[in-house]
């Protein structure tokens, strides 16, 4: 990480220059919600299953998920693609610092279950093996607890606050925010401040939607994964064959990058799916996918 300069916020980097196209846009459009791009698509998880079959017969005291492969998948795409780790806020363009993944886990599955929400933060080193454990122990210890701890006891304690208090003093988070000088106790575990929200639809069988970005924080992407189901797909030598597919959906903020940037990134995301050995290499350690491809 370079060293912080004016300008600089505590949790990215402020690009000077940027295409003007994308300055008159954060000034013409400066909510995160008036410049939204949905893209969906399906991915064959067909190689991926057999991949898991085959690790999870290893002994040891976790198993490996599709969704774990996903977020290693998602977080060596913007490890690859940096712009995909770019935020808009205060009308300014932002590097983001680290790569931050986030999710909601609820604590049972039941309607009446609380949610935690959980934060990761991948080294470069980090590979499917690590980035498994840490989501299965950091799971497993939020299901355990009894009382909520971080930003889920903060959100707690200020909803508790009066109607009129609370929003003078969500409007004077707001502002700070604007300046990138907000306090880490409101912004760390905090899903609206990672590079990448992502929800497990199909954890619960349902299939991806379209999920909507939020004006606060700087989340600029959002992904759902929806439910394994079998569909006849055409293969590339041309005959058509049943496979086992998951349906994505992405929303994201056009300002941070544009289509073309975006369809290439789905485009690595699907790659490295199709190929699961590459989850076995470190972050750092590029794919080799051909983009021209």
């Amino acid at each position: 990480m370079q060293d912080k300069k004016w300008g600089d916020r505590r949790d990215g980097t402020w690009i000077k220059d940027v295409p003007g196209l994308t300055t008159i846009m954060m000034h013409i459009w400066p909510h995160r919600t008036d410049c939204e791009v949905y893209l969906n698509d399906k991915i064959d998880a067909t190689e991926l299953l057999k991949y898991l079959e085959k690790k999870n017969a290893e002994p040891k005291d976790y198993k490996t998920t599709l969704f774990h492969c996903f977020v290693t998948a998602v977080a060596r795409m913007i490890r690859e693609r940096p712009k995909m780790n770019r935020f808009i806020q205060g009308r300014r363009l932002y590097q983001r610092n680290e790569i931050s993944l986030s999710f909601i886990a609820k604590r049972r599955f039941a309607d009446s279950a609380e949610e935690s929400l959980m934060v990761i933060v991948p080294k470069d080193t980090d590979t499917i093996n690590e980035i498994s454990r840490k989501i299965y122990g950091d799971v497993k210890e939020t299901r355990a607890r009894k009382t909520t701890e971080g930003m889920d006891s903060t959100i707690d304690a200020f909803a508790k606050l009066p109607r009129p208090v609370l929003a003078g003093a969500l409007g004077v988070i707001k502002r700070l925010d604007f300046f990138g000088i907000n306090p880490k106790v409101l912004t760390e575990g905090d899903t609206h401040y990672t590079s990448v929200l992502l929800s497990n639809l199909g954890s619960i069988g349902c299939p991806s939607v379209y999920h909507h970005l939020a004006n606060y924080g700087t989340n600029s992407i959002i992904i759902t994964i929806g439910a394994i189901h079998k569909e006849e797909l055409l293969m590339p030598d041309g005959h058509k064959e049943i496979r086992d597919v998951i349906d994505i959906g992405a929303t994201l903020d056009e300002r941070i990058a544009d289509g073309f940037y975006f369809a290439r990134s789905l485009k690595l995301i699907k790659h490295i799916m199709a190929h699961p050995e590459l989850l076995e290499r470190p972050l750092s350690e590029p794919s080799d996918f051909d983009y021209e491809v």
